[in-house]
């Protein structure tokens, strides 16, 4: 049971699982800068049980709620209202809570992952070569955005062709393939790896052609050490290899500005979390 003090807004995140989220502290430390109280929870629902909990949220006061694995693509379904990245995406990672019952959907992963890139990293996508390996929800939200900053290339990779065929023709000049197909290609200047390949043991299924020593592997995954897709990564000699830590806490923020009109100070929140191991 989630302890709230009197007064308090009511946020929470849902997925399934959810335990392992460091949404709560995240949305903690950025109401603490900002001076507004809020509660934060962990809302663990199956596929059968989103709907359920999403308006249960609403009608108990609920103002927002971020939205996880597995449920990005369903939520937006449940949207009366859809902001633009959302739309393009096909998914919703953000939920506002309206009076009357209503519910605005937005994406905030493709600028998250933008800032982190650009602000964060200092890397530049204009003119990269990118590989984006994975076509669910996550692979949704970022490719928008990345396109948008005029890349020479995006190379959308999945194990199920079809899979990455539908998905790909939502953009012109995205090109689809699945990973066997990738095993001529040259070296990427930015790999993003939207899947779950390697978090339950088995070996990350990409030819390690795809990386080289200009190379940077980036994880939308995030642990507090190397993802085995980081690991993959730096074994087959990439440049550099860095987890979504950053794209965490900056599309957090952007959640954040769109329920609050006030965004965090990200840089601060990123050295609180994890001190000097929040660029790895």
């Amino acid at each position: 049971m989630v302890q709230r003090g009197e007064g308090e807004a009511r946020y929470g995140i849902v997925g399934h699982p959810v335990d392992h989220s460091r949404s709560p502290t995240i949305h903690r430390l950025f109401a603490r800068q900002a001076g507004v109280e809020i509660s934060y929870e962990l809302i663990d629902a199956p596929p059968e049980s989103l709907e359920t909990a999403i308006r249960g949220f609403a009608a108990a006061g609920g103002k927002g709620l971020n939205i996880t694995v597995p449920h990005k693509e369903a939520a937006l379904d449940l949207c009366d209202t859809v902001g633009e990245a959302a739309k393009l995406a096909g998914a919703a990672n953000t939920l506002s809570l309206r009076e009357g019952g209503t519910i605005r959907g937005d994406n905030t992963d493709g600028i998250g992952l933008i800032r982190d890139l650009q602000e964060n990293r200092g890397l530049t996508v204009a003119g990269a070569r990118i590989l984006v390996l994975g076509a669910g929800g996550a692979a949704r939200g970022i490719i928008g955005p990345l396109l948008a900053e005029n890349p020479a290339e995006l190379r959308l990779a999945n194990r199920s062709r079809e899979r990455a065929d539908t998905l790909a023709a939502k953009w012109d000049s995205v090109v689809a393939c699945t990973f066997a197909e990738l095993a001529d290609e040259a070296p990427f200047d930015l790999v993003f790896n939207a899947t779950s390949a390697g978090l339950k043991g088995e070996a990350p299924p990409f030819p390690t052609n795809v990386v080289g020593s200009n190379s940077t592997a980036y994880d939308l995954v995030y642990s507090l050490k190397d993802t085995p897709f980081v690991t993959w990564a730096k074994a087959a000699g990439s440049r550099r290899a860095v987890q979504g830590w950053g794209m965490l806490v900056e599309q957090a923020a952007e959640s954040f500005e769109i329920w609050h009109g006030n965004r965090p100070n990200t840089r601060a929140i990123l050295t609180q979390l994890l001190g000097p191991r929040w660029n790895r």
